[in-house]
């Protein structure tokens, strides 16, 4: 039951999200022109620039330089992909009266490479809005999604409304390539009663992940001269029996799939991402390096996913003469995303969905598993927060040329997570 003074704040707050609209859709075209890939000086040009954005918006800020070589020898740190020399931990709060909840917003700043940029139809980074989208690379996953959720707390701001409990917006680096910032965060004791993460979602409400190891083969062959190769060992022939069978393991591993990730053709897709081999193209080459991805099913341990992936590679090796006295080598490296799921018990998918029905003018939404890694395991897991991802965009658009999300999406968004945070936190009378 909503009483009359929480209806009253929330038709205050939706009013001011729609009002400030126009500023919020030009802030995320800016966020999106600064190439914030991972790894890259830009990326923490990003994080600064969203820390300004904060302070000037009346938050509170915690802006810290995260300690790279302690962070990444801590036991459960997840791994990264890309060489870093510098990273920030970003959380703003706008301060509630203190007997309330504390909900985090929890979004990304970093983006992956564009790719070859003649598949673009427009500059990957420009950031214009054409019918209705908001285009370049980032503005899916996740700006938009990071904005709107700054936008939200503007709104509450704007209204005059005062939380009862803290509202919190965390801004972080390096989710693409493992979760070093939301790591970073919870080591730095930052925690909430609840957290939403605007990842792209369709406006869909996504309570799980399923998780993703990075991986890397060394196939051995004989090197020799092209014109005698029968007397060498071709390491990418050697390399055919392994791909054939990483692909009947995960046909095995998707025998029995979770209701929630049932919608997907694949729940947690085995794949091999890159592949490089030889050195000279008369010679028959000695070593192949495979780079690729392995998915983890919803609440498996990461060690028993390992276990049967190393297990396939062995048995391979076991078959054949030369991979019996030369086995691949397999090596577990950069990021290490286990599968995480909010907590049963939980109702912040129902408020989420009422929520959703309200900003929306009761636009139709789904609740699913995701086939891909994300901060929410290291939330839930780590952080002991029931998390969830809800927010504008589809994925399909993200990591690929032309990447763009709807307009449209990202007030809905803004509105949402506005009116969770008069839900969560409270309204202080």
């Amino acid at each position: 039951m909503v009483d009359m003074e929480s209806s009253l704040a929330e038709g205050l707050v939706l009013e001011a999200v729609d009002a400030l609209t126009d500023t919020m859709i030009g802030e995320i075209s800016t966020l999106v022109r600064i190439p914030s890939v991972s790894g890259t000086a830009a990326e923490n040009d990003a994080q600064i620039h969203v820390a300004r954005m904060l302070r000037e918006g009346g938050l509170e800020i915690d802006l810290w330089p995260i300690d790279l070589a302690e962070t990444f020898a801590k036991p459960a740190f997840p791994g990264v992909e890309v060489h870093r020399d510098e990273a920030w931990g970003l959380v703003g709060r706008l301060v509630g009266s203190g007997d309330g909840p504390t909900l985090m917003l929890n979004g990304h700043v970093d983006v992956v490479p564009i790719g070859d940029p003649e598949a673009w139809s427009f500059p990957a980074f420009d950031g214009e809005i054409r019918n209705g989208n908001l285009h370049g690379r980032g503005s899916c996953d996740m700006k938009a999604g990071l904005i709107a959720a700054h936008w939200a707390v503007q709104a509450i701001r704007s209204a005059g409304i005062r939380l009862r409990g803290d509202l919190l917006l965390a801004a972080v680096q390096g989710e693409e390539d493992g979760g070093l910032g939301t790591f970073a965060l919870l080591e730095r004791g930052w925690r909430a009663d609840a957290c939403l993460i605007p990842e792209p979602t369709d406006l869909d409400i996504v309570p799980a992940n399923s998780g993703s190891l990075t991986f890397r083969l060394r196939v051995h062959g004989h090197a020799t001269h092209a014109s005698r190769r029968t007397e060498g060992v071709s390491a990418i022939e050697k390399f055919w029996p392994i791909w054939h069978a990483l692909t009947e393991l995960e046909t095995c591993r998707h025998a029995h799939v979770d209701p929630m990730a049932a919608r997907w053709k694949l729940a947690h897709p085995l794949s091999i991402g890159t592949v490089h081999a030889g050195d000279w193209a008369s010679s028959v080459p000695d070593l192949l390096i495979a780079e690729g991805r392995l998915g983890v099913a919803l609440d498996e341990p990461v060690e028993h996913a390992r276990e049967e992936f190393e297990a396939a590679v062995a048995r391979t090796c076991e078959a054949d003469p030369w991979l019996r006295d030369h086995p691949v080598e397999v090596e577990w490296w950069g990021g290490q995303f286990a599968s995480g799921r909010l907590h049963a018990e939980s109702d912040l998918v129902e408020r989420m969905q009422r929520a959703h029905a309200i900003a929306s003018e009761s636009r139709p939404n789904d609740v699913w598993a995701a086939p891909y890694g994300s901060d929410l395991r290291l939330l839930v897991g780590q952080g002991g927060i029931p998390t969830l991802q809800y927010g504008p965009g589809d994925v399909a658009r993200a990591h690929g040329p032309d990447e763009l999300v709807p307009v449209d999406d990202i007030v809905i968004t803004a509105r949402a997570l506005a009116l969770m945070a008069l839900d969560i936190c409270g309204v202080a009378g």
